[in-house]
């Protein structure tokens, strides 16, 4: 069993950075999980999923996150953080017993979807410990997230807005959770969630050990790290500009009249594509331009209700629908693999959401090409906006049929055969929108929220529907 202290620094060393400074963890040699004193069945449950060497980011903060230091990471999405996070909460929660209404651990997330892929990612490795873990996010019932708190929750994943409302309604207090870990928090930033994370962190215990992961540390993410964090070491392994050896980036000059055509060649194309929108009006138009030329594409936003969205994300990560059309909010918590080419339809609005769309492809050394679909007015813009993200795009005027288009994209002519979508029924309806069963014969659950994108309810000890979980390092 792995001691749960929680013995810190005092209050008087917060409100700055650590004093071991920030390293580099590209320069931490690669170690083994079997090297990281984690306890033996999480060893053997990622021995059995093929992975026995840890990511740069998991080797440099498992070891001070399981000593009890807080840590800050930054790192971008696919470089394996979930599971640098995610295996020390685990580490530190086995053992222990959660009471009614109060979790031990937290994770927060900025989105559903989000939430989704963390759980995904976890509640397996918790359920070898003999812990549970749950969701608390927006879209599903409050009442059943309220049942299953009332009955202890070891390691809460949850969203802001979604855990705020629990915390008001008194159905989770937080006075108990000594570990919490803060994903995305730049994310969280830029959404305008920190005013709530800080009343949430508030609650928590003061002395409590604190994890954030980010792509960025400035800002009002450094605000919130110079109040909550005390005396943390800080590792990185995401540079602050694009500079992923393994991505292309092109600016594609595209005319107004032809655009439409264009992005049905770049969709008809092998391999999965997701596509940046701006708005939800226009992520549905041109979502169904696409199938009207024969395209199987989904669309994805705020607007579509939860199971819709639980859907399209399942035909998209499963490969039945290898286009997604999103807008950059409910996109956000999208951490497929194998997406190999993301086309910024509308370009970004400013660099940060440029690396963030980008981040989706070339994901854990894998290859991928970013491009931007940017009119002769949109040129001077662009090209800003790309240098500010430290990036070098190739700029090329393309026209539907170029073979500079094909080369690029892999772009070819689309069948002109209309694609049907499917209006599949909902299998469950009513109460039984927080899902299948799950753990001491109770459903497992997520949450309804405000501003708050993605799906919640992963099971946790038994009743588990989903197919068993192959872990990957870049978890």
């Amino acid at each position: 069993m792995t001691t749960t202290s929680t013995s810190r620094p005092s209050s008087q060393q917060r409100n700055h950075r650590g004093r071991d400074g920030e390293t580099s963890s590209e320069n931490i040699p690669t170690r083994s999980f079997a090297d990281l004193n984690l306890p033996q069945p999480l060893l053997r449950a990622l021995r059995e999923s093929g992975m026995t060497n840890a990511f740069p980011i998991q080797s440099a903060t498992l070891p001070d996150a399981l000593a009890g230091r807080d840590v800050l990471g930054r790192a971008q999405t696919g470089s394996g953080k979930t599971l640098a996070f995610g295996l020390a909460l685990l580490t530190r929660l086995d053992g222990g017993k959660a009471r009614p209404k109060r979790p031990r651990a937290l994770v927060l997330v900025p989105t559903r979807e989000l939430a989704m892929q963390v759980a995904d990612a976890l509640t397996p490795l918790a359920k070898t410990l003999g812990l549970w873990c749950r969701t608390v996010v927006g879209g599903m019932a409050f009442n059943r997230q309220a049942e299953a708190l009332s009955r202890g929750v070891d390691l809460l994943i949850a969203t802001p807005g979604r855990l705020s409302d629990h915390v008001r309604q008194g159905t989770c207090v937080l006075g108990d959770v000594n570990f919490v870990a803060l994903d995305e928090a730049d994310q969280m930033a830029d959404m305008g969630f920190l005013p709530q994370v800080r009343e949430i962190l508030d609650l928590t215990p003061p002395r409590g050990q604190r994890l954030l992961f980010s792509a960025t540390l400035d800002g009002d993410v450094k605000r919130l790290v110079d109040a909550y964090l005390a005396d943390p070491v800080t590792h990185s392994v995401a540079p602050v500009t694009a500079s992923v050896t393994t991505m292309e980036h092109h600016l594609l000059q595209v005319s107004h009249q032809e655009k439409q055509d264009i992005l049905a060649e770049i969709g008809a194309r092998e391999g999965r594509t997701l596509m940046f929108v701006r708005t939800k009006h226009h992520v549905d138009r041109l979502a169904t331009k696409l199938r009207a030329n024969g395209v199987h594409a989904a669309a994805l936003h705020g607007g579509k209700t939860q199971g819709q969205r639980n859907r399209v994300l399942a035909d998209f990560k499963e490969g039945r629908t290898p286009v997604l059309v999103a807008t950059d909010v409910a996109a956000r918590g999208i951490h497929v693999d194998d997406i190999s080419l993301v086309v910024h339809v509308d370009p970004a609005a400013d660099h940060k959401d440029y690396l963030h769309r980008a981040g989706r492809t070339a994901r854990a050394g894998a290859s991928g090409v970013v491009v931007t679909l940017m009119t002769s007015d949109q040129r001077r813009t662009v090209r800003r906006m790309t240098e500010k993200a430290g990036v070098k795009a190739a700029q090329t005027v393309v026209r539907p049929g170029d073979g500079e288009l094909a080369r690029i994209t892999g772009a070819r002519v689309p069948s002109g055969v209309p694609i049907v979508e499917q209006h599949r029924p909902q299998r469950q309806a009513g109460p039984r929108r927080g899902g299948a069963p799950a753990g001491r014969g109770r459903p497992s659950f997520g949450g309804g929220g405000r501003r708050e994108q993605g799906r919640g309810g992963a099971p946790g000890r038994g009743g588990n529907r989903r197919p068993a979980r192959r872990y990957s390092a870049q978890d």
